[in-house]
């Protein structure tokens, strides 16, 4: 019986410090968690993470035909 009773307290410990590690270190292992999940996922695309960067940064009509001979100046302003 002496067995079973010292076993019985130690799964109960082992509980109980799980708990409170999870409690303790939940933003970091939440942060861990998501970044494991995220190299696992096979349709995550990085770049779709920040969304204040630019869709397409330099954007150009359909329209808009660039040739040599275009007569553009270029201004230097000082």
């Amino acid at each position: 019986m002496g067995a079973l009773t010292a076993s019985l307290i130690a799964i109960v410990g082992l509980a109980l410090g799980w708990i409170t590690i999870e409690i303790a270190c939940k933003p970091c292992l939440e942060q861990g968690r998501e970044a494991i999940d995220r190299n696992l996922n096979p349709d995550y695309d990085p770049d779709d993470d920040d969304p204040t960067l630019p869709l397409n940064p330099n954007p150009l009509p359909s329209d808009h035909n660039v040739s040599a001979d275009s007569s553009s100046t270029v201004a230097k302003i000082v």
